[in-house]
């Protein structure tokens, strides 16, 4: 005989594979700094830069929408209470992508790095892929509707697009005076 009654629902859980991609945002932001930190490039951190300015302007942008989630569909989880047009992750994911790809086609390979054609290719060939499972599981847990994700994938390409276009088009002189200025202070540092 049971203890629960029959008007509660049995314990549900999330596979393993789409409890990984709920979380995916923990994954990317420690790949990130372990990036910026290894690198320690002006065009990383401008490229940190801009996925910070994406995932707030896309708050704000839900802030002023006001949409609510769809109902979830999953036994034992509750929506979320934040707005969900457009999708913060779905925004971020688009804006990785579109950076990633446009930088390892058209930028030189930072020092740091090997110095392959590998460096060049594998990057897209991990992020893309990832970056749509990324947005589709937004919509297959329950925390987004299609429309929403397409809305913050579209807002992630369009910024992505055009923080590149401000990198190449100017601030790049500046990252690079940037990283040397940074460069020669370590150096001072360390020769102490």
């Amino acid at each position: 005989m049971s203890s629960r009654s029959d008007s509660e629902e049995p314990e549900w859980r999330l596979p393993w594979w789409l409890k990984f991609l709920d979380k995916t945002n923990i994954t990317v932001v420690t790949l990130t700094a372990g990036f910026l930190l290894y690198t320690q490039s002006a065009g990383v951190a401008y490229f940190v830069a801009g996925a910070v300015s994406c995932m707030s302007a896309v708050k704000l942008i839900k802030k002023l929408i006001r949409q609510e989630r769809p109902e979830v569909k999953w036994p034992g989880k509750r929506r979320k209470k934040t707005y969900g047009m457009p999708s913060t992750h779905s925004g971020s994911v688009a804006y990785y992508a579109t950076y990633i790809t446009l930088a390892s086609l058209y930028l030189p390979v930072h020092d740091t790095l090997p110095q392959s054609w590998l460096t060049r290719i594998l990057p897209p060939l991990v992020i893309l892929p990832m970056a749509g499972l990324i947005a589709v599981s937004r919509v297959w847990l329950g925390h987004h509707t299609w429309a929403q994700v397409s809305v913050g994938c579209s807002f992630g390409l369009v910024f992505g697009c055009s923080w590149f276009y401000l990198w190449t088009h100017g601030l790049n002189e500046l990252g690079i005076a940037v990283e040397q200025l940074w460069k020669s202070h370590l150096d001072c540092y360390y020769r102490r």
